[in-house]
Order: structure tokens, then sequence, then C-alpha cells
């Protein structure tokens, strides 16, 4: 049984939403950690409505935050409740897919899903196993669980942009390439962008990057 996700919206600049952008935000945060970048994107889409769900657990390390699955070597759980978490996660995750996108009346193929660290890592994984192709996959901070897995569990293949910052001491810069490889190789569109002198963020020029994409997957002139 799917768990029902807590979410925040914002409507589209111009009352009109046509497209959807959904934030996944990272480990111990909440919706409203990526929902402030609705305000510098918002202009350059407008017709645009942004969503992000609160992950479906809560996390021991912020109480104010939440995880979709835990990590071991952060909360010290077992590798066990780890795959539990996730698989449980990604049930929950297209569940509110499905049902954000009905509510705003948005088809997969006007639907972004922005993700940062651990969301990165849910958009990474459950994007290429739904039968509809979303519009694309901006993924920033994050990696790509099981990227040996892809080519033979992947069923749509949406255009994915993955964005790091090459000073990041949380998830390692290295999964950037290590996740455009494995894309490219199960035949992905596949774009990469390293923001120099970032940690573990998003900087201005990562965020310009992924305006333009979005911008393009949309169809936005």
């Amino acid at each position: 049984m799917t768990r029902i996700l807590n979410s925040k919206r914002r409507d589209a600049a111009s009352g009109k939403g046509t497209s959807l952008v959904i934030f996944l935000h990272g480990y111990g945060a909440n919706a409203e950690d990526l929902m402030g970048l609705a305000d510098p994107l918002a202009p350059h889409m407008p017709d645009t409505i942004f969503a992000a769900p609160d992950a479906p657990e809560d996390c021991a390390g912020s109480p104010m935050g939440f995880q979709w699955f835990p990590i071991p070597w952060i909360d010290g759980s077992s590798e066990e409740d780890a795959a539990k978490g996730m698989e449980a996660a990604v049930d929950d995750l297209n569940a509110y897919l499905e049902q954000t996108m009905a509510d705003e009346g948005v088809t997969a193929d006007k639907t972004i899903l922005f993700g940062f660290s651990q969301g990165t890592m849910m958009a990474l994984h459950v994007t290429p196993r739904r039968a509809q192709p979303v519009a694309g996959v901006v993924g920033f901070s994050g990696r790509l669980l099981t990227p040996e897995a892809l080519e033979d569990e992947a069923i749509s293949k949406p255009p994915v942009l993955l964005i790091h910052g090459d000073q990041d001491d949380v998830v390692p810069p290295a999964s950037l390439p290590e996740a455009a490889d494995a894309f490219a190789a199960a035949g992905f569109e596949v774009f990469a962008h390293v923001m120099k002198g970032t940690a573990h963020g998003i900087a201005p020029d990562g965020l310009s990057v992924a305006a333009a994409f979005i911008r393009d997957k949309l169809g936005i002139a």
C-alpha cells in the first residue's frame, strides 16, 4: 500500500498551467527546500506549475526533515533496511506522480522531474522504469543507483541532465561521469554540467543550465 506524500504547489505565473516541474528534495530536507527555486525559474516558464512532495519517511538525523530511504553510512541502518525503504519509496513516488499529473491535467511529456542529492537518486531510478516517458530529468548532486541494471530495466528513455559540483564532499563528483556513461550506454540522450568550485549544492551557473534544458524539453520558445 502506497503512502500519500504531503506536497507543496505553486501555480503557473500565467495562470494557465500546461507543464509541470516536480522537485524531489534531498536526505533530511523537505518540500520547501527546493520550492524556492520556482522564483528564478518561473519567469522563464510562465505556463509551468511547480510541485514538491515531502519524502515518505521521517529522518532521524533531521527532526524537521524527511528521507526517501535510509542511508546506512549516515544513519546506521542496514543495507536491507535501505533496500526495503527504496522499494517502498519508488511505489510512493510513482503513485504521487500519477496523482499529481492527473490533478493538474498535465501529461508525462510535459512533466520534468528535478532532483537534488537523494531526490536525484529517486528521479534517475524511477523515470526510466515508467511506461510513459517524462519530458526530461534534471539531477543535481546525486548518483545513479544500480547502473548495471539500467539498460535491461529501462522502459522509457527521457533526456537526462546531470549537474554536480566539483568540490562536493557528500556525493563524490565522480558520480556524474559514472551515471552519464551508464545512461549513454543504455541509449539515453544525456547532458552534463560541472559547477566549478561548488560543494554539495546548486550554484547559479548550474541553475541556468537547468533552466535552459527545461525550456528546451518543454518546447518553450
